[in-house]
This record gives structure tokens, C-alpha cells and sequence, in this order.
């Protein structure tokens, strides 16, 4: 079933890759190196957030982020584009609230507070089963029928996950981080399906800087309310920590989602959605290389089921996409 999977997923970005080849445009070479940078920056943010935490609070480090990150954006983006017929009002503002709560504070704080308790490239893995958690969210809350191959992932990527988990002994994994780590691609999940239902800006840029700016503010309270603010010692800060949220800021934030809103407007779908599999790799194999994490058989094996799980996801869901455009155009 594995082979089955990967090899549904090969064909899929074998035909994107002669989209991009052959299709008038935008030039491959540019698709190709903002599809790399998505890889490897968005796969390497594992390991700025476990230097960062090494001496920086973990709300702090949040609020930090996404202010800076979400203000810059936003001087940038707004005057860009529509800028009379798009200008964000109270609704739009509420609406970046809400869906910046769950990407952010509830996606990224999770990974944040997991990496206390569990390795990088594990964290990455369950980070990996959002497409798992957003076919179960359009099924249960919304209804839309679940192709088999959706079903299938679903059934083989849990069994990751439990495998991953696993029982006390050899390879254990932290239960309370493995909670908080699957809670975070719930909370992404739940964001991203709900992006659909709720009136944002529609600039993309302008949305996700509006919503960065909220996942700071957020951030903010949580480490003022936990007393985290009160304890922090600012010269006790390493400058590793520093720079690894100036890396967070500039590459993960910035350049990486610029990259990824790009891709979803001049790339195919089957190609840009790759990074759900990718992604996991370069953070484990990161995390080996730089901070000496163990690669166990029940990380490779588990790992393994999990990305070929999303495999079959993402490729059923970017077909059943494909069908329905191909049905909604004119004859």
C-alpha cells in the first residue's frame, strides 16, 4: 500500500513537472527555485524554533515573531494591488482574528511548545497529518464526501501516528508532546478549511500580515498572562537565540510564505502541495545532522507510513479538484 501511494504521488508531480516544462508562463527556473526555498526554509523552521527556545520563553518568541514579521509584511503588501476596492474593515480584521488564532497561535504555538518535549523531526511528522485532519474537518462539519483513496490515507496515516506514539520502552515519545504536536496540525487544519468560510482580504498578503499581526498580539497576552513576560531576562538571551528568530522572521515568515503564495498562483497544485511530504524530510534530516537527534527504526518506519498517507491524500484531493474544474468548464 506504501509503494501503491508513493507511486499514485510520482505520477501526479511527474505531470506537474511537464506542466511546468511545457506550459507558457511562468518560467520553470523561477517555479523551481521558489518551490526549493519552500523545502527548505519552511522544513528548517523546526530547528530555528529549537534554538530560539534554547534561552527564549516560547510565547515570547511568538509574539516576537510574527509582530515583526506580520508588521513588515503589512507595510508592504497593503499598498500594493486593489488597495480602494480591497481595504480591510472591522470584518476583515475579525476574520484574521480568528483564522490567525488557529493557524498561528494554535499551529505554530503548538509546534513551539511540542519541541519542548519531542525531537524536531518527530514534531515534523506529526506536523505532517494536517491533509489527514482537514479531510476529516470537510467530512464532519461540512459534509463533502471523502474520495476511497482519502479513506484509505486516512486509515494508513492514524495507524502512523499510533505507530509513531507507540508504547513505553524503546523509542517512546513523549505523550504530552505528542499531544501538543497533534494538536497543532488540528489547529492548522481547522484554520485552513475555515479560510474558505470567512471574509478576509481578498490580497493574500494583506490577509496573512493581518493575521500574523493578531497570532503577535495573541502571543503577547499568553506569555504576559502565564507570568512568562515577568520572568524573562533579557540578558540571559543567547545571541544563538536571537539569531534563530531573526531566521524565523526573515526566512520562515517572510521569504518562505512570499515564496509559497506565489507558487499557489504560477505552479500546479500537485506540485506546490509536495511540501507536505518534503517538508517532514529536510526537518528530520536537519535534526540529525545539526542538534544529534536519533533517527530510530520507529521514526523511519512510522515516518515513512505517515508521508505516504499524505501522499495518497494529496494526490485524491488534487484530482478530485482537477474533475470538478474539468466538469464546471464550458464545452
Amino acid at each position: 500500500m506504501t509503494t501503491a501511494s508513493l507511486r499514485l504521488a510520482a505520477a501526479d508531480v511527474a505531470t506537474a513537472f511537464r506542466q511546468v516544462r511545457s506550459g507558457a508562463g511562468t518560467p520553470a527556473t523561477r517555479i523551481w527555485i521558489a518551490l526549493g526555498t519552500v523545502y527548505l526554509l519552511w522544513g528548517s523552521t523546526y530547528l530555528g524554533i529549537k534554538y530560539g527556545l534554547e534561552t527564549m520563553p516560547p510565547f515570547l518568541m511568538g509574539s516576537l515573531r510574527f509582530l515583526a514579521a506580520g508588521g513588515v509584511l503589512y507595510i508592504l503588501a497593503i499598498r500594493q494591488g486593489d488597495t480602494a476596492g480591497d481595504r480591510p474593515g472591522t470584518r476583515q480584521w475579525i476574520a484574521a482574528l480568528a483564522i490567525g488564532g488557529a493557524l498561528l497561535v494554535g499551529g505554530n504555538g503548538g509546534v513551539i511548545l511540542a519541541e519542548q518535549y519531542v525531537p524536531t523531526g518527530v514534531v515534523a511528522l506529526f506536523v505532517a497529518t494536517a491533509p489527514l485532519w482537514m479531510a476529516i474537518i470537510d467530512r464532519v462539519i461540512f459534509g463533502r464526501r471523502l474520495p476511497p483513496l482519502v479513506i484509505v490515507g486516512l486509515v494508513i496515516g492514524f495507524g502512523g501516528v499510533a505507530f509513531l506514539i507507540g508504547s513505553p520502552g524503546s523509542g517512546h515519545i513523549n505523550l504530552f508532546g505528542a499531544a501538543l504536536a497533534l494538536a497543532a496540525p488540528l489547529c492548522w487544519a481547522s484554520g485552513s478549511v475555515f479560510t474558505r468560510h470567512v471574509k478576509l482580504p481578498v490580497r493574500p498578503l494583506v490577509a496573512a500580515s493581518m493575521e500574523m499581526l493578531w497570532a503577535g498580539a495573541l502571543f503577547g497576552v499568553l506569555s504576559l498572562v502565564t507570568g512568562e513576560l515577568g520572568r524573562v531576562h533579557w540578558q540571559g538571551i543567547s545571541r544563538t537565540s536571537w539569531l534563530a528568530l531573526l531566521y524565523l522572521i526573515v526566512f520562515g515568515s517572510l521569504i518562505g510564505f512570499s515564496a509559497y503564495v506565489w507558487l499557489l498562483r504560477s505552479a500546479p497544485l500537485s506540485l506546490v502541495s509536495t511540501y507536505a511530504y518534503v517538508n517532514p524530510v529536510v526537518a528530520v534530516v536537519l535534526g540529525a545532522i545539526f542538534i544529534g537527534e536519533a533517527l530510530t527504526p520507529r521514526v523511519v518506519i512510522a515516518g515513512s507510513i505517515i508521508l505516504a498517507a499524505v501522499a495518497l491524500i494529496v494526490v485524491a484531493r488534487n484530482r478530485a479538484a482537477a474533475a470538478i474544474a474539468r466538469t464546471a468548464a464550458p464545452a
